[in-house]
């Protein structure tokens, strides 16, 4: 579960990211939060993943707190919500394999693990036959279930994706929303930031819009209609 409550962010007296947003998701939802460029939903997740402390407000996330996080128990809180980009960042010179099992490496998990692990992330985003090819062999739209792939390897309780069809075609983008729909139907809360009409609505699940900071829409079964 995660409770902004009265989240405000301003960078200066003339610039306010998020006024006052008071939303409430349930465990195991998919949500999109939807708007245009500059209407706060990167600094939502900036705030969600304490890259970034609100202003005034309260966030809770799984019953926690974390509005004052302490700095070093941020990678525990990282290692609950798993982060997909619009930027693919992965690293050329390592294989997919290599490239989703980094992040378990950095923290310690034995090769054991990771081998069995690694493999399991990569089947569900359809690309267990090509673990062993480099990024640039890949498409764009399996270069991003890689992404997806490297953000499910701690199997987190929430996953975030920020703009993840943002570089792709109409037919890639919507085979990387029917992975985070498998994701969700796994267990895992989906969170899709995205200012593609399209896409959120073939989804037809909660669509929450942001408009200069404010929440100005909160509906089930929604379109995007902005």
């Amino acid at each position: 579960m995660i409770i902004f409550q009265n989240i405000t962010k301003a960078y200066s007296p003339a610039s306010c990211a998020l006024q006052k947003v008071n939303l409430r998701i349930e465990k195991g939802e998919f949500v999109s939060i939807v708007g245009q460029s500059g209407a706060g939903k990167s600094t939502l997740v900036k705030i969600l993943i304490a890259e970034e402390r609100p202003t005034e407000g309260k966030i809770i996330v799984g019953g926690k707190d974390i509005t004052n996080i302490r700095h070093d128990e941020i990678p525990f809180l990282r290692r609950k919500i798993g982060v997909v980009f619009q930027d693919f960042k992965l690293l050329p010179r390592k294989t997919i394999f290599e490239n989703t099992a980094f992040a378990l490496e950095v923290c310690g998990y034995s090769n054991k693990k990771i081998k069995v692990i690694v493999p399991q992330v990569l089947k569900i985003v359809g690309l267990g036959d090509k673990q062993d090819r480099f990024p640039k062999q890949l498409s764009g739209g399996e270069q991003q279930r890689a992404v997806i792939a490297r953000a499910l390897v701690y199997q987190p309780e929430i996953l975030v994706a920020d703009e993840p069809t943002g570089n792709l075609d109409t037919i890639n983008s919507r085979e990387i929303v029917d992975i985070l729909k498998k994701i969700n139907l796994l267990g895992t809360t989906v969170l899709l930031l995205s200012h593609d009409r399209e896409i959120v609505n073939h989804l037809r699940k909660r669509v929450i819009t942001l408009d200069k900071g404010v929440v100005i829409s909160d509906k089930q079964n929604s379109l995007y209609l902005i």
